[in-house]
């Protein structure tokens, strides 16, 4: 296998999908935003407004052989790996048409179809489950891969320590990727972590890199250099990806803290660097599309998001016996 040089850019095209793509995370997670509020939704989500860019960039470089595990905050890792939205719609409401039946809600929408092995709501928890697919994909022989998105919060687990261990010494093909958004729930990170999170795989031999997770051709540069690598068969690497949430840790904060816990002025300073903006402006500057065009994509996307939505609403309730028969099976393995 050939390895990606350092100059490898994405090319219009690629520029233009994931440029869709994080219009269609970012317009889903305001409906979900406005959903919650109205009390469509039967619990509270957590957004990933901001962090649009990190899952674009590394799914433009994954398929439907590859696994992800993902976080609390995993619509936009959903999304971008080719997850249905209006299954994701209805599972979020609590519907039967859901991806996983209305049984699982915000925090575990997966589809193992699309190597999507589901969000998980426990800090850290899909550390160990993308190093058992990992290692499940040695076994098989083949060139897929697992990824693991956590946030800089998980990055304080013991888990992360024993993946990083197993996955160097088996050199095993799993992705490390850290969403650093700069929160732990509503501590700063510098108030919980010590030192740099990336140099926490650096005492197990494995290859280190940051990038500036709110430039989405950034993180397809280096989701290039890091799949190649774990392809080939060379073992894990690491990808710290600085980023920011626009919303709180989740919907209902407002609600029940007193107090803000961020600086005067931080949400503001960040919002000029948001994602679509950067990545618009970029296919500008290139003549890759002009603005016009780029607000018929917004009025696309919205488009279909609304009517992915209000289908998602429109489903039935799940049947009463509905926990078991997915929960159990027979020894025939029948539902």
């Amino acid at each position: 296998m050939s390895y990606a040089r350092p100059n490898d850019k994405p090319d219009a095209a690629t520029l233009i999908a994931m440029h869709r793509q994080m219009l269609l995370i970012r317009r889903c997670e305001e409906r979900l935003e406005r959903d919650v509020k109205a009390g469509n939704t039967p619990g509270q989500v957590h957004l990933s407004t901001g962090q649009e860019a990190v899952p674009v960039g590394l799914s433009a470089h994954l398929d439907d052989g590859d696994k992800i595990t993902s976080t609390h905050r995993g619509h936009g890792h959903f999304l971008a790996k080719g997850g249905d939205p209006q299954a994701m719609f209805a599972e979020i409401y609590g519907m039967a048409e859901g991806v996983c039946g209305g049984m699982g809600g915000s925090m575990h929408v997966a589809d193992v179809s699309k190597g999507i092995l589901g969000a998980n709501g426990i800090v850290g928890a899909g550390l160990a489950i993308a190093t058992g697919a990992a290692f499940a994909i040695k076994l098989d022989g083949s060139d897929r891969l697992a990824a693991c998105y956590f946030g800089d919060g998980a990055a304080n687990q013991g888990v992360l320590m024993e993946c990083l261990n197993i996955a160097s010494l088996w050199c095993l093909p799993l992705l490390f990727v850290c969403e650093n958004n700069g929160y732990s729930e509503f501590s700063p990170s510098n108030t919980v972590t010590s030192g740099l999170i990336a140099d926490r795989a650096r005492p197990f031999g494995v290859p280190v890199r940051n990038v500036d997770g709110n430039d989405v051709a950034a993180v397809w540069q280096a989701a290039l250099w890091a799949t190649d690598h774990v392809r080939a068969g060379r073992g894990p690497v690491f990808l710290e990806a600085r980023t920011y949430r626009h919303s709180g840790h989740f919907s209902a904060e407002p609600l029940v803290l007193d107090a803000p816990y961020r600086p005067a002025g931080e949400l503001t300073e960040w919002l000029q660097k948001d994602p679509l903006l950067i990545s618009a402006r970029a296919i500008e500057a290139a003549g890759h599309a002009s603005a016009a065009d780029l607000a018929r994509m917004d009025a696309e996307v919205t488009q279909a998001v609304t009517e992915a939505a209000e289908a998602g609403l429109q489903g039935t309730a799940p049947a009463g016996d509905a926990a078991g028969r997915l929960m159990f099976v027979d020894r025939e393995g029948n539902a």
